[in-house]
């Protein structure tokens, strides 16, 4: 049985993979770069190990760096997160090899579900709807011409080994298919050291949804219900929420069913997410299989009441699923939301810098995944989001209001911060009827990134205990600095409260 896990991962996913380790009384290893000395998930590892320079390369990414290390600390096995090098087959394939286990999907797995096109194969032959398209990649512009008009426009131009929303080009006019498919294919090369490129019809404003997948060394498989995610900035999500405000009864348990026969076509093991395009009419298409943890994991915990963590970890050992599919209910309403150091008013620009202050919000149903602290200095390596807000209540209206009330007193200084982004996108009319699809932020740009305020409780309230908090702030160092040597008698009143009195700001 596992007794040690190398955290092959950084911050908020680190943390939280240790915390089950935690509880199940294994030993966690930590690796980190030379710039995250201070993280805290660094701190919070039984023992923990530098592994080389800023660059992911030079640390995250270096398989070798990362084996030499699990090999003298002894591991059982490496968990790899999300990310870095969670769906590299080479590195899955590198572990079995040294005697490692790898706590994710096999090798086989990986390679399969990591080229798009033989995906979209796989699921042909199992019978799970595709988006139509091409089985196989395009060769020359004039194939790409003559296929994206034979499809008929709108298309997508997606690299085969793509991820992360890199690679994608989206076509509506044919004047641009050449340069979009040219560009498709540089950003492929550049990305993931692969230039393949395939074709799909773009379906006009969908619903992104995916299926959470469990599946064990024995060919059992079973899916945890799905999760909404199509809030979403340029391929990017941003929210999530289970259940989706679309599904169905019927329409759950149907694609519950060819996400878990996706699944067994592949033989797959440990944890994975089948995502589909769902359009209005909800008919649903096959988008692609992440073979790893997803960052949203937590609302499915949340209302499925299962650490999804721990089960890959008893699947590394071997064990079978402890459920069945009639086991798994869920139960209330769960949303995240991504807390990154961004600038939502410069184009979303990353923020790194040094956090002055922090005030994290607490209450029933509220779970804060995050790995940064007072004083913590994020670096501008990686990616910039520092945390993940969930809130759970027993209901979809409950859990909308929790997670106004948790992004209202959730506050971050010293660097910036899409906290306030977020808020009014709680707030927009379609978001709380639960009518919304990937094109949601685009119809609301207005209201999302202008200087507007959707309804009267929003930004008003939010600016005016900002600027309560900073003059709170200031007015505890200069008592701090001025008053400390003074006894309490002859304690002289703040610069601050004294300006206060005299212009009737404030009442003593």
């Amino acid at each position: 049985m596992i007794k040690k896990i190398l955290v092959a991962n950084r911050g908020e996913i680190a943390i939280r993979v240790m915390r089950s380790c935690q509880e199940m009384g294994i030993k966690a290893l930590a690796v980190y770069s030379e710039v995250d000395r201070t993280s805290r998930h660094v701190f919070y590892a039984d023992e923990a190990c530098c592994i080389g320079g800023a660059a992911a390369k030079d640390s995250y990414l270096n398989i070798d760096k990362i084996i030499d290390v699990a090999k003298r600390f002894n591991v059982d096995a490496i968990h790899p997160g999300y990310g870095f090098l969670s769906e590299n087959a080479d590195f899955a394939k590198r572990c079995k090899d040294e005697g490692i286990i790898f706590i994710g999907a096999p090798e086989h797995a990986i390679r399969k579900m990591g080229d798009k096109i033989a995906a979209r194969q796989m699921m042909i032959d199992a019978g799970v709807p595709v988006v139509p398209g091409t089985q196989e990649g395009i060769d020359s512009v004039e194939d790409a011409v003559k296929i994206a008009k034979g499809i008929g426009l709108p298309v997508m131009f997606k690299a085969s080994a793509g991820g992360g929303g890199k690679g994608i080009r989206l076509v509506y006019d044919e004047k641009d298919i050449e340069n979009s498919f040219l560009t498709s294919k540089s950003e492929a090369i550049s990305s993931f050291g692969n230039g393949t490129v395939y074709v799909e019809k773009y379906i006009e404003s969908p619903h992104h949804i995916e299926f959470q997948i469990l599946g064990d060394q024995f060919g059992n498989v079973v899916h945890l219900c799905e999760r909404e995610c199509s809030v979403q900035r340029r391929h990017q999500k941003v929210l999530e929420e289970s259940p989706s405000p679309l599904m169905t009864p019927e329409l759950r348990e149907e694609m519950g069913k060819k996400a878990v026969a996706a699944a067994k076509a592949v033989n797959y093991e440990g944890a994975g997410t089948i995502e589909f395009l769902v359009d209005d009419n909800l008919n649903y298409y096959f988008l692609e299989m992440n073979t790893r943890l997803q960052v949203e994991h937590p609302i499915t915990e949340e209302v499925v009441g299962v650490d999804l963590v721990k089960e890959q970890i008893n699947i590394a050992n071997g064990l079978p699923l402890r459920f069945k599919q009639e086991d798994i209910h869920q139960r209330g309403h769960s949303i995240e939301c991504r807390i990154c150091a961004e600038d939502a008013e410069n184009n979303f620009t990353p923020a790194p810098g040094i956090i002055k202050q922090i005030t994290e919000p607490l209450g029933m149903g509220v779970r804060l995944d995050s790995f940064v602290y007072d004083g913590y200095e994020i670096p501008m390596y990686y990616d910039s989001m520092i945390g993940k807000l969930i809130v759970w209540a027993v209901n979809r209206k409950y859990a909308i209001e929790r997670m106004r009330r948790v992004l209202y007193e959730y506050k971050i200084t010293g660097v910036k911060t899409n906290i306030s982004y977020l808020r009014k996108i709680i707030d927009v009319p379609e978001f709380v009827n639960g009518k919304y699809n990937t094109n949601f932020l685009e119809v609301n740009k207005s209201y999302l990134t202008e200087d507007k305020k959707v309804n009267d409780n929003s930004e008003s309230e939010s600016e005016s205990e900002n600027i309560a908090i900073i003059a709170a702030y200031i007015d505890y160092i200069v008592n701090l600095e001025e008053n400390a040597p003074k006894t309490a008698d002859n304690r002289p009143i703040s610069k601050w409260r004294e300006f206060g009195k005299r212009s009737g700001m404030i009442r003593i």
